[in-house]
């Protein structure tokens, strides 16, 4: 209510000193409380920047590396120039892609299988890339996630690091949803090998107890959004950013105007506190977790994937180990546990199985409301079950 009230229009340092100054001391704050290297921080080359979305952050900080490989093999090699990720990959990064112009075809999105829990393998990544070379390709774009879409899979950072920078590649890391979990000391681990990435992005959004929108973005080179974005129109000049000495957010992002969402983050962070919303992420999982448990009590289901955070990946079994029987069973289940309005499941595909997939984040969930949600689901599997007979 307070950023709407102020109506704070901060899209340079000065129509807004204290919305500038503010966000980089809150993203710093939140930097530390991830463990960020220091390469991340406003005080050195780097610095964070508050994005609408993943899906923005993702988008700037392909442009920025784009326009980074073109300044050093020449503009005209945009057609060979070639990303990776894997296919568990957040669609936004294909929307990236079309937008800056990445031909299609040069999208690689690489098969992510359950013998890696769905995280990409690094070595399929090098085989990829050494292809793409031997063609005459520029492969100038990895993204890792931390936490993917479908089932929260880890990708693992360091050897995926590794491999971008021996190929001289940008390397960004999403954890829009699992970032959050990584305040928590005994999470952090999955963030191992950050320290590689060029560029690092989580939502306080999704899981951070900050109302939308609010994704913040890391980069350890700011002056490659800068070079990127930057437009320097006569109405926008001012003696401060013409000498260098301030930041503008204009220049790291998409649009020129921007919310003052720096007060969002500020607000949850000075009245929660650190203690606070790491509470609030573990009792999360361990909702999440008791719900494993239950689904490992009935034969009739089986967890799919590990749960890592709080989502969990489940399916009913099919009659007769018929696959494509239990495709059609689980989309009927979802709709009818849907159907009731006391619970909603989404659902994903994974290696040709239809998955459901039950997720814990809002904030007044009790471990009541997931035993609730589960009886829902094992009667509506009893009627389904029935029927199938």
């Amino acid at each position: 209510m307070l950023s709407a009230g102020l109506n704070i229009v901060g899209f340079s340092w000065i129509t807004s000193p204290a919305a500038t100054e503010l966000e980089m001391i809150v993203l710093d704050w939140l930097a530390k409380m991830l463990k960020l290297p220091e390469d991340f921080l406003s005080a050195g080359q780097g610095g964070g920047v508050i994005q609408g979305t993943a899906s923005e952050a993702v988008l700037v900080v392909l442009l920025a590396a784009r326009d980074k490989v073109l300044r050093r093999v020449g503009k005209d090699a945009l057609e060979k120039l070639v990303v990776y990720a894997s296919d568990q990959m957040h669609s936004s990064l294909q929307k990236a892609c079309q937008i800056a112009g990445i031909h299609p075809e040069n999208c690689r999105l690489l098969k992510a299988t359950s013998s890696t829990n769905y995280a990409l393998s690094p070595e399929f990544l090098s085989e990829t890339i050494s292809q793409d070379l031997t063609i005459g390709l520029i492969p100038f774009f990895l993204c890792a996630t931390v936490g993917t879409t479908s089932s929260t899979a880890v990708d693992p950072l360091l050897s995926l690091g590794k491999i971008a920078k021996s190929n001289g590649m940008w390397f960004h890391v999403d954890a829009a949803y699992a970032g959050s979990a990584c305040v928590c000391p005994e999470f952090r681990h999955y963030m191992d090998g950050v320290e590689e990435a060029d560029s690092f992005n989580m939502n306080a959004h999704k899981w951070f107890l900050t109302n939308f929108d609010c994704s913040a973005l890391w980069v350890k080179d700011r002056s490659a959004f800068v070079q990127a974005l930057s437009t320097n129109p006569e109405y926008l000049k001012n003696k401060a950013s013409q000498a260098n000495m301030v930041v503008d957010y204009k220049d790291w992002q998409v649009p020129l105007g921007r919310r003052f969402r720096s007060l969002k983050l500020w607000m949850v962070l000075r009245l929660y506190g650190l203690e606070n919303l790491q509470c609030y992420i573990r009792n999360h999982i361990k909702l999440a977790k008791h719900f494993e448990n239950l689904i490992a009590q009935d034969p009739r289901f089986e967890v799919v994937t590990p749960r890592i955070f709080s989502l969990v990946c489940f399916r009913l079994l099919p009659v007769r180990n018929d696959e494509s029987h239990g495709n059609k069973l689980n989309h009927q289940l979802l709709d009818a546990v849907n159907s009731t309005g006391s619970a909603f499941i989404s659902h994903t595909v994974l290696s040709g199985k239809y998955i459901l997939r039950f997720a814990v984040g809002a904030p007044l969930t009790e471990e009541k409301h997931v035993n609730a949600a589960w009886k829902v689901l094992q009667d509506k599997a009893t009627s389904l079950l029935a029927e199938s007979l």
